[in-house]
């Protein structure tokens, strides 16, 4: 059948045929031409798929569906982004030392390792793509290759990492109590010049690098980390991370890794930089200022006894302590230790049974020294998130650089964990249920579309996931209906 010539001269695409659909005069098909044949010494034009129409004399192009490899995601993750998102938004003053993007790609990065522990990096990519954090954070490139690239880069731009420490330590008040202490983290590179056989590295039988944090006791966050060579010592790691992050006030309160010497020359130049370490139990001190001789109880701490003593000739005080309760366990577990029984022995061992002994310079009541030292353990709970909860027990990457930018951004990620920790106490969720079981209803609240032009809807959650999400604010508070006035309602008058 012919095809008419008005038709044929109605503007399409070039290397396009048009063909007939049967008796259909008002419609014909557009074909696409792919090449041609060689058929008997001629060349004879080969067509292609159909890729438009021609109808009512007006070409219309087929506009075919994009495949689903490349379509965009309609169901994400949205309670567990839009809750830690709250508490990433603060720090982002601190990060304005870098441009635009780079403080998106560590916001992100932190944010991810917080809601999905243990994540590598190359499954960032896609955590992203399928959570709302790709429509709260566009346009944010997290690729396996990028996010490598990105680790060593941040790595090599040191002085920013200590400018973003520095200014978070100015901020410490003076009469806040810091805690410092350091982890150990396994790394078996044998590239960077960080791993390294640890003090403990007979038991656990890895290289490590060593991690030391600064903990606001008042606060409740940390305050600033740095990497060291795992087999550095502790004084000589405090000295320096004291140094190079700027802390210049508040209480240090340490481990017996940095006693009173090193504490002299790190606190020389900083007058309102103070100290509280434990010394020894075999000290000199002991001795010669009596310190087992006890003349008071610790108000507020049941069977604890103290004595406070002023070393002469120094600004510096001890702080004796012996806890009943740890004292008796003590005896109970060297009595289980020792294969013979020796009276002598257990009588001059009883002696140091539960105690402990404090130094500082400053003249503080025996219950506020007591008290300062006793909240120490509040920074173990940072390192347990920080290796359980976080699952950042060990380095993935193996350069220098690489290993000091991831550990910047786990830091961003361990200061994020403790805010939504403190936030999740405050609101009381934390005594019916623990922070992984709350993470984990979090990640089962996901928004799904019906169509690209309607808007996001959460997907059906039980009441009880749903009562948790009004709880934290991510849902409005459910109406209460209006209450019924008690008794019977009044009669009809006719």
């Amino acid at each position: 059948m012919p095809i008419p010539k008005e038709v044929l001269d109605v503007e399409r695409p070039t290397n396009t045929v048009v063909a007939v659909y049967g008796k259909n005069k008002d419609r014909y098909a557009v074909k696409q031409r792919t090449g041609c044949k060689r058929v008997n010494g001629k060349n004879i034009p080969v067509t292609g798929p159909t890729i438009g129409h021609i109808v009512n004399g007006v070409y219309v192009p087929i506009m075919p569906a994009p495949t689903v490899s490349v379509s965009p995601f309609d169901l994400l993750d949205w309670g567990v982004i839009e809750y830690i998102k709250r508490f990433v938004d603060p720090l982002v003053p601190g990060l304005l030392q870098y441009n635009q993007m780079d403080a998106d790609k560590i916001r992100c990065i932190a944010l991810l390792r917080v809601c999905y522990p243990g994540i590598k990096d190359c499954e960032l990519k896609d955590a992203y793509e399928e959570s709302f954090l790709s429509v709260a954070c566009p346009n944010v490139a997290l690729s396996r290759n990028t996010v490598s690239a990105f680790l060593g880069d941040l790595g090599k731009a040191y002085t920013r990492i200590i400018a973003f420490m520095r200014e978070r330590a100015a901020r410490v008040e003076n009469s806040h109590h810091v805690i410092i202490d350091g982890t150990l983290k396994s790394d078996e590179s044998k590239v960077n010049s960080l791993s390294n056989f640890s003090r403990k590295a007979r038991t656990k039988g890895t290289r490590d690098i060593s991690v030391i944090y600064a903990y606001d006791l008042e606060t409740g966050e940390p305050v600033c980390s740095e990497c060291f060579p795992g087999n550095m010592l502790d004084v000589t790691a405090y000295q320096r991370f004291i140094r190079d992050n700027g802390i210049r006030s508040g209480i240090i309160v340490a481990d017996k890794g940095f006693p009173e010497s090193a504490a002299a020359v790190a606190f020389v130049e900083n007058p309102e930089l103070h100290y509280l370490n434990p010394v020894k139990r075999n000290s000199k001190y002991v001795e010669s200022h009596r310190l087992h001789e006890y003349d008071r109880k610790v108000v507020g701490y049941e069977g604890v006894l103290c004595r406070k003593a002023k070393v002469s000739g120094k600004d510096k005080w001890l702080y004796s302590y012996r806890d009943a309760a740890k004292a008796a366990k003590e005896e109970m577990d060297w009595l289980r230790r020792v294969d013979e029984y020796d009276d002598g022995l257990l009588k001059k061992r009883q002696q140091s049974f539960g105690t402990i002994i404090l130094e500082s310079d400053l003249d503080l009541s025996p219950e506020e020294a007591y008290k300062a030292y006793s909240c120490r353990w509040e920074i173990e709970i940072v390192m347990r998130y920080y290796k359980s909860s976080l699952e950042l027990d060990e380095t993935r990457v193996h350069k220098d650089y690489s290993v000091i930018g991831s550990e910047f951004i786990d830091f961003i990620s361990s200061v994020i964990t403790m805010k939504t920790i403190n936030d999740l106490d405050r609101v009381g969720v934390l005594k019916d249920m623990t922070y992984k079981q709350i993470m984990s209803i979090l990640r089962r609240a996901k928004k799904v579309r019906a169509s690209t032009s309607e808007d996001w809807q959460l997907i059906k959650m039980n009441p009880s996931q749903e009562e948790l999400l009004r709880k934290l604010a991510l849902l409005p508070p459910r109406e209460e209906p209006p209450k019924r006035k008690r008794g019977r309602p009044p009669k009809t008058q006719h």
